[in-house]
């Protein structure tokens, strides 16, 4: 089949890769000619395990391509996704819907035929209806049908995440959409991947209730672990204890300073704005929202405490600096709030990350310094802060570390290490809940 894909960002080129790797001719649309130049140049935008080599056998086969120019990527398509960003809208929370919507302005008016337009961006109740609504008022002479198809990938698991989910939600009451998503995804369906069709709106609801769920247990996790410090209790244990429940399970049971990323934070006020406007309030993910603001500010208070009464002028070396491990997004990640609130004690701060660094800048303090190595961040430190679990951290020198530091204290706040192995080796440690 014939596939465009309208944005080359995280979820259009992840999306479009895997689709040109299962045989179809994918062609991706970015206004951003720098994007389709790097693209066209082998170089990637973003950082995802895998996705350049996937990128570049595909583009060698000739089954994906990349241009600027929407209108001759639309021509003759099957089906047209819209993979575009859905920010939240600054000053009230709202998802920004405005390049969804104009997408699907560019898209209708240069459809050649019959067409299906797919919603993969992460959208609100009803936008479904809206862009149907766009599509026929712009070009009343084509046939279009609109269905919403979340997507539901892991930042650092993207692509496996594609090529075996454990379901893909279709939203259509449209035969001839349904046939055509069907050929689409025929592929997985094949593998025995589950495709689950139901109407577009509870699809687009979908989503924001899978994000605000997962949100909701890392958030449950992180205050119990609050709990466990009090209590004299090991959050880990704790975690294990009730993930072995299948009712509940063991993902997202593990406490550290908050949530963070292109999801769980904008489609968590997504869904409050959406349930405000439908007058139906949610109270627990107005819980989950508030607690999670709270506690990154509050992992920086916790690094600040093991400095002692007056923190000014000492150093703390922060490693990771991305929300989770194996990406480069800097969106929402706890460290922003840990280091601000370092920086703002007066505390100079050090950091590492494997692949975050050039996003660090845009969006961290001036005042932070970049160190190409853990150890360089550690060098004559007054405490290390781990914030981002990556594999790199799990097996460091504690003898080395020690010697380079100014006092052996080490920060824990993602519970990677035994406290018996780092106070063996002379360190006080600090973890959370445990």
């Amino acid at each position: 089949m014939r596939i465009t894909m309208i944005g080359s960002g995280y979820v259009g080129l992840v999306s479009g890769a895997c689709f040109a790797d299962f045989g179809h001719a994918v062609c991706c649309v970015d206004k951003d000619s720098a994007k389709i130049d790097a693209l066209h140049a082998g170089r990637m935008p973003i950082y995802e395990p895998g996705l350049e080599q996937l990128v570049a056998g595909n583009v060698a086969a000739g089954r994906l391509t990349f241009t600027t120019d929407l209108a001759a990527g639309v021509a003759g398509a099957d089906a047209v996704f819209i993979a575009v960003g859905t920010p939240s809208r600054r000053g009230d929370g709202h998802a920004d819907l405005s390049y969804v919507y104009a997408a699907t302005e560019e898209i209708a008016r240069a459809a050649t035929g019959p067409l299906v337009v797919v919603t993969k961006s992460t959208v609100p109740v009803g936008t479904g209806d809206r862009v149907e609504q766009i599509l026929r008022d712009t070009r009343p002479d084509i046939e279009f049908a609109v269905v919403s198809n979340p997507e539901f990938l892991r930042e650092g698991a993207a692509i496996g995440d594609f090529k075996r989910p454990d379901r893909i939600v279709i939203g259509t009451d449209d035969a001839r959409a349904r046939e055509v998503m069907s050929e689409v995804y025929r592929p997985l369906y094949l593998g025995e991947s589950p495709i689950m069709f139901t109407g577009r709106r509870t699809s687009e609801l979908t989503k924001y209730a899978a994000n605000a769920f997962l949100a909701t247990k890392i958030t449950f996790i992180n205050e119990m672990a609050n709990l466990c410090e009090a209590v004299g209790a090991d959050v880990k244990d704790v975690a294990r204890g009730i993930g072995l429940d299948n009712r509940i399970g063991r993902k997202f049971l593990h406490a550290g300073p908050g949530y963070g990323g292109s999801c769980f934070p904008k489609d968590t006020l997504a869904l409050l704005k959406t349930a405000e406007d439908f007058d139906t309030p949610v109270h627990v993910v107005e819980a989950v929202v508030k607690v999670n603001d709270a506690r990154k500010r509050a992992m920086g208070r916790k690094v600040l405490a093991t400095l002692g009464e007056d923190p000014r002028g000492k150093t703390v070396g922060i490693l990771g600096l991305t929300f989770k491990p194996n990406t480069d997004d800097m969106r929402d990640a706890p460290s922003i709030a840990i280091v601000q609130s370092l920086i703002d004690a007066g505390v100079t701060v050090k950091a590492y990350d494997p692949e975050g660094t050039e996003m660090a800048k845009t969006v961290m303090p001036a005042a932070l310094t970049y160190c190409t190595s853990a150890y360089e961040a550690a060098k004559d430190a007054d405490a290390v802060a781990i914030v981002t679990e990556w594999d790199a951290f799990r097996a460091l020198d504690l003898q080395r570390l020690k010697s380079i530091m100014a006092a052996p204290v080490l920060v824990d706040l993602r519970n990677i290490y035994d406290r018996d192995d780092v106070e063996r080796a002379g360190f006080h440690y600090t973890a959370i809940g445990r």
